[in-house]
């Protein structure tokens, strides 16, 4: 082969080489950008662009009583409605029979909060525990708030006995005992049926 001759096949092999080199580099961005298009998005809640992290049945239940604390603190028997089954049981502060069903806890939760004025809830100490579609939670709390215009603190302790339906963990049973409290009103002061003064769980 002569230099003329080299030479030409030198560049014709430069060229190829960066032709595969070229065609290479066109295959991998492809099959990168492919790989992305097939990637599932992340699975956002009713159109927002948030991605929704899986919480075990635990965390689930920890957040909703969470929800209906924050709700029952500010009067919002609305926003504690949808975590609470329709005939919901709710042991009765006071010396009487359970109340029995939302609507009717509805009214006298709405006639003991009437009283309520600056009112103050934490929560410490939660058990949960879940088993199949069923589950119990407990947890002591501590209650500061006015009451018909005078100061009140109360602790106590809480369960609840809950029941998952449509994927949604919701409060079936509701018992609530009041264990220390300080400058409660008189109990005559109460509405009749009403819980304790600082019955947050029901």
């Amino acid at each position: 082969m002569n230099c003329v001759h080299a030479r030409c096949f030198c560049r014709c092999m430069a060229s190829l080489l960066l032709a595969l080199g070229l065609l290479a580099s066109a295959v991998t961005a492809q099959a990168q950008n492919d790989k992305k298009k097939k990637k599932k998005p992340p699975i956002t809640d009713n159109g927002s662009s948030n991605p929704i992290v899986p919480l075990s049945d635990e965390q689930q239940i920890d957040y909703m009583i969470s929800e209906v604390l924050g709700a029952w603190q500010i009067g919002d028997t609305e926003r504690m409605r949808k975590d609470y089954v329709d005939d919901v049981s709710v042991v009765n502060g006071g010396w009487a029979a359970p109340i029995i069903g939302w609507a009717n806890y509805e009214i006298l939760f709405k006639q003991q909060r009437a009283t309520m004025q600056q009112v103050r809830l934490d929560r410490s100490n939660t058990y949960i525990k879940v088993n199949g579609a069923t589950a119990w939670a407990c947890y002591q709390w501590e209650f500061a708030g006015v009451i018909n215009g005078t100061p009140s603190e109360a602790r106590g302790q809480t369960t609840y006995v809950l029941v998952k339906k449509d994927n949604r963990w919701l409060i079936a049973h509701d018992h609530t005992s009041l264990v220390q409290s300080a400058q409660q009103p008189a109990p005559h002061a109460l509405p009749a049926g009403a819980a304790t003064p600082a019955k947050p769980g029901s």
